[in-house]
C-alpha cells in the first residue's frame, strides 16, 4: 500500500535541509540539463493539502477542450489533433478525444485507438525534414480532459535530448509559425493517409 500523504511528506523531509529544500535533482547534472547547478536551489517542500483542488474541466460543461472539440488540424469521429502555438521547438502537437474522457476512463477500444494514433503521430512527425525525434508526454494534473503532448526535437540539437526537451521548449524563442504550420500540415496529411479522418484546410 502506498504511503499516506503525511507519511510521504515525512519520508521526503528526511533528506531535506532545515529550510525543507531537497537536494538538487540528479537530472540537473546531466549534460542535457538547461541549467548549471551552481546557483540552483530547490523550492521548499510544502506539506500536503487536505483535499487536492479540482482540475480544470472536471465538469464537462466548464471544459475548454470540450468547447474546442471542432478545433484542430486533423479529426476523425472520436479524436482530434491540434498544433500548439508559441512553441520553441519546431512542432508541438496535442491529441485529444473529442468527447470528455480522462485516460483511465477510456474504453479498451479507445485505448487501443490511442496507442495506434500516438504511434502514427510520432512516425509522421519524425518523417518531417530536420526533425530527429518526436517525444510523447501525458500530464494530467492541470486538466481533466485527456490531452497527449507530442514534441519534435530539431535535428542536430543533441543538447535537447530526452526528458529536458519540454523545459528547453519553454526557454527557446518562438519557432517561426509559418514553418510550424507547414510541418503540421504534412503530419495531418500523413495521418489522413494512414488513419483516415480528415484535416482542416488551414492545417
Amino acid at each position: 500500500m502506498a504511503l499516506t500523504p503525511d507519511e510521504f511528506y515525512q519520508h521526503a523531509l528526511a533528506v531535506a535541509n532545515g529550510e525543507h529544500r531537497l537536494p538538487l535533482s540528479r537530472m540537473t547534472g546531466w549534460e542535457i540539463s538547461p541549467f548549471e547547478q551552481d546557483g540552483l536551489r530547490v523550492s521548499p517542500l510544502v506539506p500536503p493539502v487536505a483535499a487536492e483542488p479540482p482540475r480544470h474541466g472536471e465538469d464537462p460543461a466548464d471544459c475548454d477542450m470540450c468547447a474546442e472539440k471542432d478545433k484542430g488540424i486533423w479529426f476523425n469521429e472520436r479524436w482530434r489533433l491540434d498544433r500548439i502555438t508559441g512553441a520553441g521547438v519546431p512542432l508541438v502537437l496535442m491529441l485529444y478525444p473529442r468527447d470528455h474522457y480522462d485516460l483511465a476512463e477510456l474504453s479498451d477500444e479507445m485505448a487501443a485507438e490511442l496507442g495506434v494514433l500516438s504511434t502514427r503521430v510520432v512516425r509522421h512527425m519524425q518523417a518531417v525534414p530536420h526533425i530527429s525525434r518526436a517525444h510523447m508526454y501525458r500530464f494530467g494534473d492541470g486538466a481533466a480532459h485527456l490531452h497527449m503532448w507530442f514534441f519534435a526535437r530539431p535535428e542536430g540539437q543533441t543538447q535537447l535530448y530526452g526528458s529536458w526537451l519540454v523545459v528547453w521548449d519553454d526557454l527557446l524563442p518562438e519557432y517561426p509559425a509559418d514553418l510550424a504550420d507547414a510541418d503540421a500540415a504534412l503530419v495531418a496529411d500523413a495521418l489522413v493517409a494512414s488513419s483516415g479522418g480528415f484535416r482542416t484546410a488551414t492545417a
